[in-house]
């Protein structure tokens, strides 16, 4: 992994709602947590969330997967490890 991917990775995560998030799906393990749930622990408007989400997402450390209704998101261990 280039150090410039670290930085961008880390840069994200220096947040506090963002490393909230990546700390909860972290500790969710690799099934991920739902999005209305996460929305639910932050008590933040689903807009934000969704911004927050992304911006984890650009530099690969969550990935969403629908399943049937449900936005799930899932934190990216290997990225985690490479950092």
């Amino acid at each position: 992994m280039q150090l410039e991917e670290v930085a961008k990775a880390l840069k994200e995560l220096g947040h506090p709602t963002r490393l909230f998030i990546f700390k909860h799906l972290v500790k969710a393990g690799e099934q991920g947590l739902p999005v209305g749930e996460l929305q639910k622990q932050l008590g933040i408007p689903g807009s934000t969330l969704s911004h927050h989400i992304s911006a984890l997402v650009s530099v690969g450390l969550v990935k969403q997967n629908r399943e049937s209704r449900t936005l799930m998101c899932v934190s990216q261990y290997a990225m985690l490890e490479a950092i």
